[in-house]
């Protein structure tokens, strides 16, 4: 179970205030020399004439992630598994030529400013209606041309944890979107093996927001190709189906007796078939705040991952649109269907469009906050 940080986050004339304590220990008790601190980032390459680094997280248990200014990438999260070998449990690149290749499904991304779809790539706020990017079957995916995945953002190791604070303001009007947009997020990697995830972002004028993060997982380490395997558990008893270009009815409807039903741990592969197109869907919890939503295992390797958010839904996707094409893959794996899995939490897909839906509309002196955290162990 995750043992909650004492992460206070504050907005104070603009700049963000982080105190934080790890293992019971203030900031002052750590020296230089202590394992948590971040270390100098390395040069992974160059674009549009900025440096592109990366940042390496580290705890005293032996787990590693590895993180971009690029899109906020996470190109590594090293876990041990039941034998006690490390391995990269996320679909990855060799170099930074793999993330900016054109067709690139948004391995290891921060998404933004609207993760997962807006129906016909337009929604209203009051009267006035606004035009986004038709990047995906006449919707808008995932921020439209350019989103959070493919912007530098501005990286600052924090003190007394592995930490890194990842900051971006988006413009007025950038991928149509009205306000200007100041989102910053923390990763943290704690002392008992979890990934932290905080998000918090303020607005100039009325936007939607939904912010995620897009890794691939297999909890294989590249043993297995694909992720049929793998069991999962999630506390949903609804979700919300979807038309055939994957845009929500507006309906919630109940898993049980179908397909979707993860209520139970449930091996991928037993009803993916029963899909058309496989799992490409929104989860709906039954909670209020945060708390654990669900597991992920892997029984070959005996890696389990506990997920928890304060996020009402998670997005469960199975790499259907995986095909074997990419290029410059780790280690030349050619990720095929089904290769990796994401559960991107998360507020429903085309919310600006479903009044029924939870609001995300984020309006001026008002705050997004999301938590979200994948714990990892063995069983």
């Amino acid at each position: 179970m995750f043992k909650k940080l004492t992460t206070i986050m504050t907005i104070i004339t603009g700049s963000l205030i982080v105190t934080s304590a790890c293992n019971n220990q203030s900031s002052e008790q750590k020296t230089s020399a202590d394992s948590t601190v971040v270390p100098a980032p390395v040069h992974y390459g160059d674009l549009d004439g900025q440096e592109v680094l990366q940042y390496t997280l580290t705890n005293d248990s032996g787990m590693v992630v590895k993180v971009l200014n690029y899109g906020g990438v996470i190109t590594d999260i090293l876990v041990k598994d039941k034998n006690g070998e490390l391995g990269n449990v996320v679909l990855s690149y060799d170099s930074l030529a793999g993330y900016v290749q054109k067709g690139n499904p948004y391995f290891g991304t921060l998404v933004g400013r609207y993760a997962n779809r807006i129906a016909k790539a337009t929604f209203k706020i009051d009267s006035n209606e606004y035009k986004l990017a038709a990047n995906n079957n006449g919707n808008s995916l995932h921020g439209g041309l350019k989103g959070f995945d493919k912007v530098i953002w501005k990286v600052t190791p924090l003190p007394g944890d592995s930490s890194l604070l990842l900051e971006y303001t988006s413009a007025d009007g950038e991928e149509g979107y009205p306000g200007a947009l100041d989102a910053k997020v923390i990763y943290t990697l704690t002392a008992d093996n979890a990934l932290k995830l905080e998000y918090v972002a303020t607005t100039s004028k009325p936007t939607p927001v939904n912010l995620t993060q897009h890794t691939y997982f297999n909890l294989s380490a590249g043993k297995d190709s694909t992720i049929l395997d793998h069991v999962l558990q999630l506390n949903a008893p609804s979700y919300t189906p979807v038309n055939d270009v994957l845009i929500p009815t507006g309906k919630i409807e109940p898993v049980k007796g179908t397909p979707m039903d993860f209520t139970t741990a449930t091996r991928i592969g037993e009803h993916i078939a029963e899909v058309k197109g496989g799992y490409d869907h929104n989860w709906v919890f039954d909670k209020s705040g945060f708390a654990v939503v669900g597991t992920l295992y892997h029984p070959a390797s005996g890696r389990l991952m506990t997920i928890s958010t304060s996020e009402p839904g998670i997005q469960f996707y199975t790499g259907n649109f995986l095909d074997g094409t990419l290029q410059h893959t780790r280690n030349g794996a050619k990720f095929g269907k089904n290769a990796g899995l994401c559960l991107e939490a998360q507020h429903y897909p085309d919310s600006p469009n479903q009044p029924a839906f939870p609001n995300v509309i984020l309006k001026p002196g008002e705050r997004y906050t999301q938590t979200t955290v994948y714990q990892f162990g063995t069983k």
